[in-house]
């Protein structure tokens, strides 16, 4: 079983909260020094009021950004984090930690502008911080932590959104996925319902014309004819049942044998060919969809006559072609059988084709190919 991805929403939220526990490891420390510590109401208030600033924009920066909200006036929402963050040292002093401040917009470059401006200003923060830490009086190893750490926080923070991009979209891909193939399974369905229904019901509505036509004159051929549509009719059953658990098994001797059958019925001139014994396995259902659509079409579209069947193995392929001389006499709409086969045959890795002939005839020939790994 695959791991279950949060949703977006959930991800994001963490995301903002681990970035709030790195911000309070930035400035928290110093504003607790002025609370405890000094105790001065105006540099209190400014402390707080600066350190609110920062974490609601950048909190609110972060999270539009991670929800693909993205807007211009977010470099304004950043450039108002800088300005505060660069104000805080020189007017509550470099010592105590308030120097850290000047890291807090790094994080966010990568973030709130496009990519090429946000190479360009990392760039320039990462000259300008540690000369402006510099001036302010920042000891040596604090200037090269200012340095180091602009690159470092504006790469963390892109590294950051692009990561819960690509889980955001690793969920979208997923859910496409589980769509397309629930899409996939109700096509295969229809594809194998319309196909074992179309071919069984056509099949015994012929027996039962051929009963009404005995029915005074014949009481035995009437039995048979009954005897001929229940079997059919548990077939029927049967088969569907096959495809709802999507086990069905098609066999090109079996299909060929019902297939001659049903037309000799219906007064269709056609003999059974013969198919060697040796075929392989792997080419009987898709040639025998093509038996059973063929029949169904011959029966429900077409005034044939005579239906002439051959199978033969060359070039590498197992070829079976089924030629009428209904063309002419076509009724109604083919339905979507054939298009259903060309799919079937296709994802076989053969060929298929059909329509009719120059001469009044109809053709559906199929051609798969005799290696099972082909």
């Amino acid at each position: 079983m695959q791991p279950r991805i949060p949703r977006p929403t959930v991800i994001a939220a963490i995301i903002v909260g681990m970035t709030a526990l790195t911000l309070a490891g930035f400035l928290l420390p110093a504003l607790w020094y002025e609370i405890v510590h000094r105790r001065d109401a105006g540099r209190v208030i400014l402390a707080l009021t600066g350190v609110a600033v920062v974490s609601a924009l950048y909190a609110r920066l972060l999270w539009q950004n991670l929800m693909r909200r993205t807007a211009p006036a977010h470099r304004f929402g950043l450039a108002a984090i800088a300005a505060v963050c660069w104000a805080l040292p020189p007017l509550l002093g470099t010592g105590q930690g308030w120097g850290n401040a000047l890291l807090v917009p790094a994080g966010l470059i990568a973030v709130a502008l496009p990519l090429r401006q946000a190479v360009i200003a990392t760039a320039a923060a990462t000259v300008l911080t540690p000369v402006y830490g510099a001036l302010l009086g920042l000891p040596p190893l604090a200037v090269l932590y200012e340095a180091t750490g602009v690159p470092l926080g504006a790469f963390s923070g892109y590294v950051t959104v692009w990561f819960f991009h690509v889980v955001q979209e690793l969920r979208e891909a997923r859910a496409e996925l589980a769509r397309s193939a629930v899409g996939e399974e109700r096509l295969r369905f229809a594809r194998d319902l319309h196909d074992v229904l179309g071919h069984s019901l056509q099949a015994v509505a012929l027996r039962a014309e051929v009963a009404e036509r005995f029915v005074e004159n014949d009481d035995g051929r009437v039995r048979k004819e009954l005897t001929e549509i229940q079997t059919m009719a548990r077939d029927a059953v049967r088969d569907v049942r096959e495809v709802v658990r999507g086990y069905r098994a098609t066999s090109l001797r079996t299909e060929l044998d019902g297939m001659s059958a049903v037309l000799r019925a219906a007064g269709i001139r056609c003999e059974r060919p013969e198919v060697s014994p040796v075929l392989p396995a792997h080419v009987h259902e898709p040639l025998g969809w093509v038996a059973r659509e063929a029949a169904t079409n011959v029966l429900r579209h077409s005034s044939a006559t005579w239906c002439e069947i051959t199978v033969r193995t060359a070039a590498g392929r197992v070829h079976l072609e089924i030629v009428n001389d209904g063309a002419g006499r076509r009724t109604g709409e083919a339905g979507s059988g054939l298009t259903g086969l060309a799919e079937r045959i296709t994802a076989a890795g053969g060929r298929f084709d059909a329509g009719p002939g120059g001469d009044g005839t109809f053709r559906v020939a199929a051609a798969v190919p005799a290696k099972g790994d082909a």
